[in-house]
Protein backbone atom coordinates (compact mmCIF):
# COMPACT_ATOMS: atom_id res chain seq x y z
CA UNK A 1 0.00 0.00 0.00
CA UNK A 2 1.26 3.90 -0.72
CA UNK A 3 0.15 7.16 0.46
CA UNK A 4 -0.22 9.38 -1.96
CA UNK A 5 -0.80 13.33 -1.67
CA UNK A 6 -2.28 14.96 -4.43
CA UNK A 7 -3.20 19.01 -5.26
CA UNK A 8 -6.30 20.28 -7.16
CA UNK A 9 -7.88 23.00 -8.67
CA UNK A 10 -11.42 23.82 -8.53
CA UNK A 11 -13.39 25.62 -9.95
CA UNK A 12 -10.14 28.33 -10.97
CA UNK A 13 -9.95 29.46 -7.94
CA UNK A 14 -9.58 27.25 -4.88
CA UNK A 15 -7.05 24.89 -4.02
CA UNK A 16 -7.60 21.27 -2.17
CA UNK A 17 -5.10 18.87 -0.70
CA UNK A 18 -6.05 15.46 -0.67
CA UNK A 19 -4.64 12.75 1.41
CA UNK A 20 -5.41 8.97 -0.38
CA UNK A 21 -4.19 5.03 0.71
CA UNK A 22 -4.26 2.97 -2.38
CA UNK A 23 -2.69 -0.10 -4.19
CA UNK A 24 -1.73 1.57 -7.24
CA UNK A 25 -1.67 5.33 -8.89
CA UNK A 26 -4.97 5.03 -11.30
CA UNK A 27 -6.79 3.86 -7.78
CA UNK A 28 -5.15 6.59 -5.95
CA UNK A 29 -6.49 9.33 -8.55
CA UNK A 30 -10.06 7.84 -8.79
CA UNK A 31 -10.63 8.16 -4.77
CA UNK A 32 -9.04 11.38 -5.00
CA UNK A 33 -11.61 12.39 -7.31
CA UNK A 34 -14.29 10.46 -5.30
CA UNK A 35 -13.29 12.37 -2.14
CA UNK A 36 -13.34 15.82 -3.55
CA UNK A 37 -17.28 14.67 -5.12
CA UNK A 38 -17.49 14.05 -1.43
CA UNK A 39 -16.55 17.07 0.02
CA UNK A 40 -18.61 19.54 -1.07
CA UNK A 41 -22.83 20.11 -1.46
CA UNK A 42 -22.48 20.55 -5.48
CA UNK A 43 -20.07 18.57 -7.35
CA UNK A 44 -16.73 20.74 -8.00
CA UNK A 45 -15.06 21.60 -11.09
CA UNK A 46 -11.68 19.82 -11.09
CA UNK A 47 -9.48 21.62 -12.86
CA UNK A 48 -6.07 20.33 -12.16
CA UNK A 49 -5.07 16.93 -9.82
CA UNK A 50 -1.66 16.57 -9.25
CA UNK A 51 0.28 14.10 -7.42
CA UNK A 52 2.79 15.46 -5.50
CA UNK A 53 3.98 12.80 -3.53
CA UNK A 54 3.67 9.12 -3.50
CA UNK A 55 5.40 7.05 -0.54
CA UNK A 56 4.91 3.21 1.28
CA UNK A 57 2.94 2.87 3.71
CA UNK A 58 3.09 0.76 7.05
CA UNK A 59 2.82 0.32 10.46
CA UNK A 60 4.48 3.15 12.91
CA UNK A 61 4.76 5.31 9.49
CA UNK A 62 4.63 8.82 10.03
CA UNK A 63 4.40 11.90 7.37
CA UNK A 64 5.57 15.55 7.06
CA UNK A 65 2.95 17.35 4.84
CA UNK A 66 4.61 20.99 4.45
CA UNK A 67 2.56 24.39 4.28
CA UNK A 68 5.76 26.10 2.19
CA UNK A 69 7.05 26.75 5.46
CA UNK A 70 10.97 27.22 4.92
Amino acid sequence: MNIYRFEALINRDHTANIIVVANDEEKAFQLAEIELEKSYMKIPQIEELTLFEKKKVGNGAAYVLNQGVE
